[in-house]
């Protein structure tokens, strides 16, 4: 074992990165607030205004001078251990509280509680509610293309099968790799924290609730007795009375679910609607009319996005819920009204 990490005590296992994906920790957060939904339709332009002032979206956009913000993950000793994380400090300082591109957004709109929650101690009603959902950023990409990289020189894989070379844990490489891992992991949620706090004190709301859960990641769990390493990349956790929200589309709604623990799924579950169009045919396909008037059937005002975004490049989300009712329940069910993207509908970095 290392010197340089003599805390970190890991039986033989391995990671993959690019089985842990480029935007390593991304995540789901949904605020619900003390907001009726109504006072939301009754001051719709307010809330525009701040979804635009608190946000920033965009490959390789961030924040400069006064507008950067501070989070103690930025502390961590890793920043000051590992070469490769020394040389990100300063990208992972400016886009701090950002979002990327892509799929990525934050959004209001309304859930709707059908009945008291015990747990979350939500009263049955429809409520105000802000929804995130984006990563590590360019922190995190940069991350992903170091580690995969090396373990594709360590581990010499056929080339069908090149993106699955892996990482050996005991090793110092393995160790630096993991550590990397959940530093962006804990970067992405402090992403995800500055938003959501922004938001709130900008709109004024007191936060009733909040839920967040992440994809794009491996975890350290016991099977059949055994430590193993879990790679969850398209699935989130779904473990017995683990909260996650699983988003629709734009104009589709999104859930907020409660794990089962199904040992047959990996406690697993998808982390959304997911794609049924490449975002390349999306764009030769969708016009930036058919998307408006989508937008417009169903009460959505959009910020930026591109036509690979238009709700039509997505499954059903009923469909998707259907499938996997045996994973989880459903406790509240989330409707966008007011979504912003990336303006360019650039990919993320």
């Amino acid at each position: 074992m290392g010197a340089l990490y003599p805390n970190l005590l890991l039986r033989i296992r391995t990671a993959i990165p690019y089985g842990v994906g480029v935007d390593i920790g991304c995540r789901m957060a949904l605020s619900i607030y003390d907001i009726p939904a109504a006072h939301f339709f009754e001051n719709e332009s307010k809330y525009k205004r701040e979804l635009i002032a608190q946000t920033k979206f965009g490959a390789g956009h961030g924040f400069h001078g006064q507008y950067k913000a501070d989070h103690e993950v930025l502390d961590s000793g890793l920043f000051n251990s590992i070469g490769i994380i020394r040389g990100l400090k300063d990208k992972a300082s400016s886009q701090l509280g950002s979002s990327g591109g892509g799929n990525h957004f934050v959004e209001f709109g309304i859930i709707e509680f059908k009945e008291k929650d015990e747990v979350l101690g939500i009263e049955k009603g429809s409520y105000l509610a802000l929804l995130s959902h984006s990563g590590s950023r360019g922190f995190g990409a940069t991350l992903a293309g170091h580690y995969t990289r090396l373990a594709k020189q360590i581990c010499k894989l056929p080339q069908e099968a090149a993106n699955l070379a892996y990482l050996d844990l005991s090793t110092e490489a393995g160790q630096e790799y993991w550590l990397a891992m959940n530093l962006a992991g804990d970067y992405a949620s402090a992403c995800h924290e500055i938003i959501h706090t922004k938001m709130a004190k900008a709109v004024g709301a007191s936060v009733l609730a909040k839920v967040e859960n992440h994809h794009n990641f491996a975890w350290k769990e016991i099977w059949d007795g055994d430590e193993v390493i879990v790679h969850r990349k398209g699935a989130t956790p779904a473990g017995k009375g683990v909260m996650g929200i699983i988003p629709g589309s734009m104009t589709a709604p999104g859930y907020l679910v409660r794990g089962k623990g199904v040992e047959q799924s990996i406690s697993s579950v998808s982390h959304g609607a997911g794609r049924q169009m490449s975002r390349t045919k999306a764009i030769k396909e969708i016009s930036k009319d058919a998307m408006r008037a989508v937008l417009k059937e169903h009460g959505v005002t959009l910020i930026g996005a591109g036509c690979d975004e238009a709700p039509m490049a997505y499954k059903d989300i009923h469909a998707v819920m259907a499938a996997q009712q045996e994973l989880v329940d459903i406790v509240a069910e989330f409707t966008p009204k007011l979504v912003r993207m990336a303006d360019d509908g650039s990919r993320e970095d």
